[in-house]
């Protein structure tokens, strides 16, 4: 299933594509394709280059730790996540000798997953981030070292049908894509004063 974001301004068709299905196939992704995806995440940008991105990965044919962490998942992510072929624990670990720079641990890491989005619809598959799981589980079944802190579960998986879902999802599926308009985040000079992109700015900007 689709879903193509209608913007107000030109952006690569893949992140136009780009959204959240939980409606997944249990078509298993093909191996070079899971490493394609993380050569991708390995490539993105780190403060420092530091790169303090871990990913635990549990598939189908692993059923047991598939399972478990199925399990962990809380709210209605186990209703559809257990379809998904692949799932991943995404694992950041923040500097215990720079203190002052804990935050950027957590920037880069969703920096990693952002391209290993981008790679995945690149590649035809789909991807679907969650945060509703027990961090606590999540270090025990997985035995992640102190000083590490699980951030959010991935699904990945090749689309699947409205029909692999129950009702109300399959409603939720079919939600229009929105978002805040850029005037809304986008200031110019100082806060809250919306960017207007006239003519004469995107000249300029054309220009540098």
């Amino acid at each position: 299933m689709e879903k193509f974001a209608e913007t107000e301004h030109m952006i690569h068709e893949l992140l136009k594509g780009r959204w959240s299905p939980r409606a997944f196939s249990g078509q298993p992704v093909e191996p070079e394709k899971l490493l394609s995806l993380f050569e991708a995440a390995r490539w993105s940008p780190s403060a420092a280059n530091l790169q303090p991105w871990s990913y635990v990965i549990v598939t189908q044919e692993q059923p047991e730790m598939h399972q478990k962490l199925v399990e962990i998942l809380t709210g209605q992510n186990p209703v559809w996540a257990g379809n998904a072929p692949v799932l991943v624990l995404a694992v950041a670990r923040p500097n215990p000798d720079r203190p002052a720079a804990r935050a950027y641990a957590y920037y880069d890491l969703a920096q990693s997953v952002a391209h290993l989005n981008v790679q995945a619809e690149a590649m035809g598959l789909q991807v679907h981030q969650m945060g509703g799981f027990d961090r606590e589980k999540a270090h025990q079944i997985f035995e992640i070292p102190e000083g590490y802190e699980p951030m959010t579960v991935i699904a990945v998986g090749y689309p699947g049908t409205l029909e692999d879902l129950p009702q109300d999802l399959r409603e939720r599926e079919l939600v229009g894509r929105t978002r805040k308009q850029l005037s809304e985040f986008v200031f110019e000079g100082h806060w809250n004063n919306p960017l207007e992109a006239t003519g004469r700015e995107l000249s300029l900007a054309g220009s540098i």
